[in-house]
């Protein structure tokens, strides 16, 4: 299918093919972030788990597209690129509004009448109906540069440089609009197990926050907390790994090579 392979390629990064992995892992970034952020990862856990790696439009190999400022679009397009992936078992892992695409995401594969993901890691992010007023698509520059370094994210020394801000904002501005307007369907629910990973001084999400994904699959919840902040995934990449490896493992892949 040429459409859709080409919908793929734009979509995601494979940076280690992994023909004869037993589990495909969809990895899904945070606002403003890129597929590239995920290429430790990849290289962590192959070539037991293929990891794919979505690259949002406005940004790196698609900077000259417009970014997407809405979840649902955002998801349909996600959606379409991983579609006819079904060789192997997919997982899901999302991180802050990654974590929000992830799931919508979820939903339209078991909707389109797809195998559901067998896991889908739910990562630095509050549940999809816990809700926050929140405007920084609306913030003046010094005030959306105040929130990335608010939540400590990666390139803190390169968005001090003007011309880099410059060239992410518009990302940046579209990606948080399209978090900050999402509201969930409540007549929605997963049904494959979903894990929570989460900082325990995240300044964007609570542990109660984080527990209510439970309220969102019929399948079973597992909530792991993390010493760190809202990317504590960075500053616990170890032990974030070793847990996609453990859980992953189940699903057939031999982690341990």
């Amino acid at each position: 299918m040429p459409g859709a392979t080409a919908q793929f390629e734009k979509w995601v990064s494979v940076f280690r093919p992994s023909p004869d992995s037993a589990v495909r892992l969809v990895c899904l970034p945070h606002a403003g972030g890129s597929a590239s952020f995920f290429f430790p990862v990849a290289t962590a856990l192959a070539p037991a788990v293929e990891v794919l790696a979505v690259q949002y439009p406005g940004r790196q190999t698609r900077r000259q597209e417009p970014g997407i400022d809405n979840i649902p679009e955002y998801a349909d397009q996600i959606f379409a690129a991983l579609r006819h992936l079904d060789d192997r078992p997919l997982a899901l892992f999302g991180h802050s509004m990654g974590a929000v695409l992830a799931y919508e995401v979820a939903l339209r594969m078991r909707e389109a009448g797809l195998p559901s993901p067998v896991r889908l890691f739910a990562s630095g992010r509050r549940a999809p109906s816990r809700y926050r007023d929140e405007y920084v698509h609306n913030a003046t520059d010094a005030e959306v540069l105040a929130e990335l370094r608010t939540l400590s994210g990666p390139n803190q020394e390169a968005l001090a440089d003007p011309e880099v801000l410059a060239m992410f904002l518009p990302a940046i501005r579209s990606d948080y609009a399209a978090i900050e307007s999402y509201r969930h369907d409540p007549g929605r629910l997963l049904d494959c197990p979903v894990t929570v990973l989460t900082g325990d001084a995240d300044p964007r999400t609570t542990l109660d926050e984080a527990r209510a994904w439970e309220e969102h699959t019929t399948g079973p919840t597992d909530v792991h907390v993390f010493a760190g902040g809202h990317f504590f995934h960075v500053e616990r990449g170890p032990e974030v790994i070793a847990l996609l490896s453990r859980s992953l493992s189940g699903q057939g892949a031999d982690t341990t090579r």
